[in-house]
């Protein structure tokens, strides 16, 4: 794993997700800029909460999110009022070719993290495409995410992890124990839009949803750093 390298992303190239339905180079170019060049970029964030998830949102931030340095998702709009800093390592083969990368992101006001993700691109079983796979290690097991690509016609990038049969895009829950691993389906769905608006910033709309019930907004206003 190596963070030296210069101009590293969460996917070396986005052209291999094409496949049925999906053609990278439909992307705007600083969208796709964006995920192959993701230490390139610096994060502004925002977030809102609906009121009937933010009590259960801030204790699993609290007593989990925070203790495991792991899914601690912003509770409220000043607390990312100074933005994210993100880290993008490389996790390479033994010919140097790039097979993951994880994106680790912390609060530039406190330092604490946020997310720490390896992401990597899967083909599913019986899929006609490559998704984006996103897992999220846990203190006994993991999150796993598959996230399907489409390319909108205004050149912004949706990714979506809906709601579907055990083996689809989605979210699972891996779990270990005494050796045996048990993975289910979670109700959490969630679609990211990655797109520049009419003043030419790339930003980014992201939606949780817990089964149809949407919990969290944010919102990612991202620069090119110079």
């Amino acid at each position: 794993m190596r963070e030296d390298v210069d101009g590293a992303g969460l996917l070396p190239d986005l052209g291999v997700l094409d496949g049925p339905g999906f053609r990278a180079a439909a992307l705007h170019p600083d969208v796709r800029d964006f995920y192959e060049h993701t230490s390139r970029w610096r994060m502004e964030v925002w977030t809102q909460w609906t009121a009937a998830f933010q009590p259960g949102g801030e204790l699993v931030s609290r007593f989990f999110g925070r203790r495991v340095q792991q899914l601690a998702l912003p509770m409220r709009p000043l607390d990312v009022a100074h933005g994210m800093d993100s880290r993008v390592a490389v996790i390479s083969d033994d010919s140097g070719r790039q097979r993951a990368a994880g994106w680790i992101r912390s609060l530039r006001s406190t330092g604490e993290y946020v997310y720490s993700g390896c992401y990597a691109s899967r083909v599913l079983p019986g899929a006609d495409r490559p998704s984006v796979h996103v897992t999220f290690p846990l203190e006994a097991g993991n999150v796993q995410v598959f996230l399907r690509p489409t390319a909108l016609p205004d050149g912004s990038l949706q990714l979506d992890s809906p709601p579907g049969p055990f083996g689809s895009d989605g979210a699972y829950v891996l779990v270990t124990d005494d050796r045996r691993a048990h993975a289910s389906r979670a109700p959490v769905h969630e679609r990211f839009r990655v797109y520049v608006d009419g003043e030419g910033v790339l930003r980014t709309d992201h939606e949780l949803r817990m089964w149809s019930a949407t919990a969290v907004r944010l919102h990612y206003k991202l620069t090119r750093v110079s």
